[in-house]
């Protein structure tokens, strides 16, 4: 086990993060400046892109760093059947459902029933398709819609919060369903989808465009909340979330409803970005 990892084991995660949660809130010019130049320095963080341009100009570090982008920096693909990339990040993998077991990275996998909290939720993507999206601090952190969907139920998992960074990926034991996380269930125009916001260290902050800030407060157990009948739903390509920080989404389907490119692990990919394509429709 290297030193990074063994961090991640013994780290107070939690204060860590709530620490960290009121630092990228503080709006002292010196203090907020200084951590802005440093992530688009070291990052080489494309501001051209961004609503506002000028990273100085944002009230806090977290601002930022949940920037809105110019209406014409991402665009969703043009066929109406792709199933579209939530995030901007990198390809962390992406492929089959193996009765219930999804692949996390070489030698590590995990069960759908773990990631989303109970097997009777999992069943429907038993043999279904996934992609795992990893957001790095460079990454524009707004979520998307992969596709059109009813939202039926979040359900809060509490958990760790491991960084899900790729070293991080490649050694610990079933991460992404051991971090803090947001299960959203959406019922689609074919058939159910999920699409799961993964808690990272520093900050394990989440909120959603229906609910505002979700994360935190920290789970002490699951917590599941239904929108049945309030008929919020939210069109292909719309914003549904945004992480305070770097995290991962991870998109199910289930078997039959879409077909995944064949896209390789650490390949970029925008929002918007076709990722496969519905066999329905």
């Amino acid at each position: 086990m290297t030193f990074n990892v063994l961090l991640q084991y013994i780290l107070p995660h939690r204060a860590l993060s709530r620490v960290v949660y009121w630092a990228t809130r503080w709006t002292f010019k010196p203090w907020k400046n200084f951590l802005i130049s440093t992530i688009v320095r070291n990052y080489q963080v494309n501001m051209a892109e961004a609503a506002q341009p000028d990273p100085l100009a944002y009230q806090h570090f977290n601002a930022f760093f949940t920037r809105k982008l110019r209406p014409d920096a991402r665009h969703a693909d043009a066929d109406p059947k792709a199933l579209i990339s939530p995030a901007d990040g990198k390809i962390s993998q992406l492929g089959k459902i193996v009765e219930g077991r999804i692949f996390q990275a070489k030698g590590q996998e995990y069960t759908a029933a773990e990631l989303l909290g109970d097997e009777a939720s999992a069943e429907p993507y038993r043999n279904g398709r996934f992609a795992t999206i990893y957001l790095s601090p460079r990454d524009y952190h707004r979520v998307h819609m992969p596709l059109k969907g009813t939202l039926k139920e979040t359900v809060h998992v509490p958990g760790r919060i491991f960084s899900v960074a790729p070293f991080a990926v490649e050694a610990i034991p079933r991460l992404f369903a051991r971090n803090e996380r947001l299960v959203c269930h959406f019922e689609g125009e074919h058939g159910p989808f999920v699409v799961v916001l993964v808690g990272a260290i520093l900050v394990s902050s989440v909120a959603t465009v229906w609910d505002g800030l979700v994360i935190p407060p920290y789970a002490p157990s699951i917590r599941r909340k239904s929108f049945a009948g309030q008929d919020i739903t939210l069109e292909r390509f719309a914003e549904m979330a945004r992480f305070n920080m770097g995290s991962t989404v991870i998109v199910l389907v289930p078997d039959g409803m879409a077909e995944l490119d064949a896209l390789a692990p650490q390949q970029p990919v925008l929002v918007g970005q076709r990722l496969g394509l519905q066999l329905k429709g």
